[in-house]
């Protein structure tokens, strides 16, 4: 493999003392990097103030990838988030209201840690 195909734009977001690696738009290079206090530090470079909501909707992300090896659809999102909470939080329209940069998708999947999502460029 050479040089020019391995070369992929990468940043860092510090968690106390740590440098943690990520691509240019903040997703973690090691899934292993995760923890609360990165995604507090992420949210925070990206004007995000985590509530409850948030950290609901991160846990759920983190689970369902445990347990599926894949990240959540928005429609598996969606259903959960209808039941758990009501029709009016659990939709598209609040979960992109919770998450503007790219929405729970995205800006979720990044700030719990995760790979980005096939088909994002």
């Amino acid at each position: 493999m050479n040089a020019r195909a391995d070369f992929r734009p990468q940043r860092t977001v510090r968690v106390g003392e740590r440098e943690i690696p990520t691509d240019a738009e903040g997703y973690l290079r090691n899934l292993q990097d995760w923890s609360e206090d990165f995604a507090r530090a992420l949210a925070q470079e990206e004007n995000l103030a985590l509530t409850a909501e948030h950290w609901e909707v991160i846990r759920f992300l983190r689970e369902h990838y445990q347990q599926h090896g894949v990240q959540a659809q928005v429609r598996v999102m969606i259903r959960h988030f209808t039941r758990a909470w009501d029709a009016r939080r659990g939709s598209n329209h609040y979960l992109h209201e919770l998450f503007p940069m790219g929405g729970p998708q995205k800006q979720g999947n990044r700030l719990a840690g995760l790979l980005r999502t096939k088909g994002e460029h």
